[in-house]
């Protein structure tokens, strides 16, 4: 390969209606791995994908699945027909998971069953302890784990807690967290200057402690499946290192439901690695959009249409 590319996976809020259609019009392979994912998932996802309602598609237990699906679709093209693969790969949250599949760690099955557990876990932790998220803008992210670490800190009540949960440009930071305390934390970011402070349209406080009751079920899963050593480094949530050890990666995923996405971290170590180009897989642009605010001086191409996948034939 002449060129070290990184490949960059989204997670929750890249999802469309219409998402993957162009694909199963053209390609075989996208259908018939749709039908495979409708015998694991047991409901029909395509036909969601394809025609919504976008109030079904943004469900969690849905959605995360949906992206998961369409982004190990394109990077099975990319491999097999294009001939076009990672030599390292990163996932943001939900898209760890469609990196270790493109890194041959997970098989498509065995992927999309976790992903399907993951996200009717962390509903369900979103029920038992509800939360919430909130992205700040404009602030760094030192002073922003401040901000948290001081506000929880001031909670008497059990189980108060606000923290990081996004690391995702040198401007933009999400927290999570019980619903008093990121509402607090976001009035004390205000005060300290953010230029932004918005509470998402999530279903619990992911990334959080208030996950933690996710993680049993999900351990046992994890455990029952086979994970295998990574054909390229891992970039994972947890560390922003690579990885490509096949129980370290398996062990991480645990710790991801409670533990912060270090993005900016992630995109600055493949940088400092080497990467040369990066290439977002799956769904939306969300991703090439965090690059222009880490570094200027990369572009994010994305792969999610069938129009972007015939540029990439004469990159390969």
């Amino acid at each position: 390969m002449s060129e070290k590319r990184a490949f960059l996976f989204p997670g929750q809020a890249s999802q469309f209606v219409g998402m993957a259609k162009d694909l199963c019009e053209r390609f075989a392979v996208a259908r018939e791995m749709f039908e495979r994912a409708n015998a694991v998932l047991g409901f029909d996802v395509q036909r969601i994908c394809f025609e919504g309602p976008l109030e079904e598609l943004t469900k969690t237990s849905i959605t995360q699945p949906a992206i998961f699906i369409h982004s190990a679709i394109v990077a099975h093209i990319l491999k097999e027909e294009k001939s076009f693969t990672p030599m390292m790969a990163a996932g943001h949250s939900l898209g760890e998971y469609s990196a270790l599949y493109a890194a041959g760690v997970l098989d498509f099955e065995a992927a999309l069953r976790l992903v399907k557990l993951r996200g009717e876990l962390m509903h369900q932790a979103g029920l038992t302890s509800p939360g919430t998220m909130a992205a700040i803008i404009g602030l760094s992210p030192e002073i922003v784990e401040t901000v948290c670490s001081e506000v929880t800190a001031g909670m008497q009540s059990a189980g108060q807690v606000v923290q990081c949960a996004n690391f995702n440009s040198p401007e933009q930071t999400v927290i999570s967290g019980s619903i008093d305390t990121v509402t607090q934390a976001m009035a004390v970011a205000k005060e300290r200057g953010a230029k932004l402070a918005k509470k998402l349209s999530v279903g619990g406080a992911f990334h959080s402690p208030l996950m933690a009751s996710a993680r049993t079920g999900l351990q046992q899963a994890l455990a029952a499946t086979t994970f295998h050593a990574a054909r390229c480094p891992v970039y994972t949530n947890v560390t922003a290192k690579p990885e490509q050890d096949s129980s370290r990666l398996r062990e991480l995923l645990d710790q991801q439901l409670t533990r912060p996405v270090r993005w900016l971290a992630t995109i600055e170590n493949m940088i400092t690695d080497g990467a040369q180009s990066f290439y977002e897989v799956g769904p939306g642009s969300v991703l090439a959009g965090l690059m222009k605010r880490i570094n200027k001086n990369f572009t994010v191409t994305t792969i999610g249409t069938v129009a972007e996948l015939e540029k990439i034939g004469a990159m390969a």
